[in-house]
């Protein structure tokens, strides 16, 4: 029972670290912009947030869909997160990005932007029945932490780091979704 319990652990804090990584790139570049500490910890505080919230609603949404398929729940939530994966793999290759300071309802649309592919996630595991109050923690706490380290590694490199954290997040969800599906 112990392993069972520290396989999940593992599992979700990998999950949790790949999708905070998205969070962290966002920040990283919007952290290379003057912006308060104050603002730094609000913003990190409200990634964090919405990382609970979302992944809650995803996983409550596929623990009602998991029931008529229960077949089907790993293939599901294993393409889900491959397709999360690839989506943030592919996207950092994107040269349109231009970090900005949010303001005002900009505040709310960062910190919704950088969770949906939690919502995602949270679906997936909703499927696969993963423990609810662990899982949303950790992507809570996690998203929170690597936030604020994106804004301040921001503050002092101009650079590169933006792109290879979310090549790593991206590679890291389609591995996990491999594993679930293999």
């Amino acid at each position: 029972m112990e392993t069972v319990w520290l396989g999940e652990f593992t599992s979700l804090f990998i999950l949790a670290f790949a999708l905070g990584l998205d969070a962290f790139s966002v920040s990283l570049g919007m952290g290379m912009q003057r912006m308060r500490l104050k603002r730094i910890f609000f913003l990190g505080m409200l990634v964090g947030i919405f990382h609970i919230l979302m992944p809650f609603i995803g996983i409550i949404i596929g623990k009602l869909v998991s029931a008529p398929l229960n077949d089907m729940t790993m293939l599901v939530g294993g393409l889900l997160l491959m397709g999360i994966g690839a989506h943030m793999f592919f996207s950092s290759f994107r040269d349109d990005k231009k970090p900005q300071s949010p303001i005002g309802i900009g505040v709310v649309l960062f910190a919704f932007s950088v969770s949906l592919d939690s919502f995602s996630a949270g679906l997936s595991l909703g499927i696969s029945g993963v423990g609810v109050l662990m899982a949303v923690l950790m992507f809570g706490v996690m998203s929170m932490i690597l936030t604020w380290t994106g804004f301040l590694l921001g503050r002092k490199a101009k650079g590169f780091l933006g792109v290879y954290s979310e090549l790593l997040g991206g590679s890291i969800l389609c591995a996990i979704g491999l594993n679930m599906l293999f």
